[in-house]
């Protein structure tokens, strides 16, 4: 897939921060049936997630239910729980306007319609911002349409820009989308497997968080480099030292660009031969 940027930035990336905690929110259902029903790993590998561009859905794992391949998923442009059997839809909920209690009764009557594991009562090890959503309140998401379908585009950006890491990168591992941090990533090997410890180059997609309230485009050196002495890195890119040291491009400065894909494949491509110099002098 070739991303057209020309249909990036019809929202500003600012304004995609209800839609984002909306979409969080709702993406832990599919997470929490990976849970249930896949044989946990400590990784917690077991619960990424895939983006599928053409469905604009997060997808799990294939789920064990006898001989088909089901999959559970979260639709980001629809706002829906899918369910898919052999890559085929097999049924979709919409969201908006359910309370979660709603969603709880749908999603464990199709986990067991189709023989697996409810989802609703697995705990998640870790927690997410309080929404009114996760207090009782419905899924409110008039207005969102738009800015639903923006953060679908960016992505579909992520994985192209993933997708050309990979290629250049022998020792980069698959793409994976964490529910915990709602980011898409691949890590590249630094050192030969089994090697302890272990460095790696952490290339990724986040719709924004606590640290920017936008989509941004990370490089993130494990282990953590020291931030003195970092070295300047051209626009948009530049260094986040707060809680942890990556190289980062805000969605805003990537779209001043007049050449957005050329930029950050250079600053993602930069960003990834400084982590791989400083890593080599630990």
């Amino acid at each position: 897939m070739q991303f057209d940027w020309s249909t990036l930035g019809a929202k500003p990336p600012t304004a995609l921060v209800r839609a984002r905690n909306l979409s969080h929110h709702a993406l832990q259902w599919v997470a929490k049936a990976a849970r249930a029903n896949l044989e946990a790993r400590p990784d917690d590998a077991h619960v990424s997630l895939s983006w599928d561009s053409g469905r604009a859905a997060f997808l799990s794992q294939p789920l064990p239910a006898g001989s088909a391949e089901v999959r559970v998923g979260f639709s980001l442009r629809r706002f829906a729980l899918v369910l898919l059997r052999n890559n085929r839809d097999l049924d979709e909920f919409e969201l908006g306007g359910r309370k979660d209690a709603s969603v709880a009764v749908w999603f464990d009557s199709a986990m067991r319609t189709l023989g697996l594991k409810t989802a609703s009562e697995v705990d998640q090890p870790y927690s997410l911002p309080s929404l009114p959503v996760t207090r009782g309140s419905a899924y409110h998401v008039s207005g969102e349409t738009d800015a639903f379908g923006e953060l679908a585009r960016w992505f579909d950006m992520g994985a192209d820009l993933l997708a050309d890491i990979i290629a250049a990168n022998p020792t980069a591992g698959p793409v994976r989308c964490g529910p915990q941090r709602f980011n898409m990533s691949a890590v590249i090997a630094v050192d030969a497997g089994g090697t302890e410890p272990a460095r790696s180059i952490s290339v990724g997609l986040s719709p924004g968080d606590e640290h920017y309230a936008q989509p941004y485009v990370y490089v993130c050196p494990a282990p953590r480099l020291k931030p003195a002495d970092l070295p300047l890195i051209a626009a948009p890119g530049q260094w986040h030292l707060k809680d942890f040291v990556a190289a980062v491009a805000t969605g805003e400065d990537i779209l001043l660009h007049p050449e957005p894909a050329a930029t950050v494949a250079a600053f993602v491509n930069t960003a990834i031969d400084i982590g791989r110099e400083r890593l080599g002098n630990l």
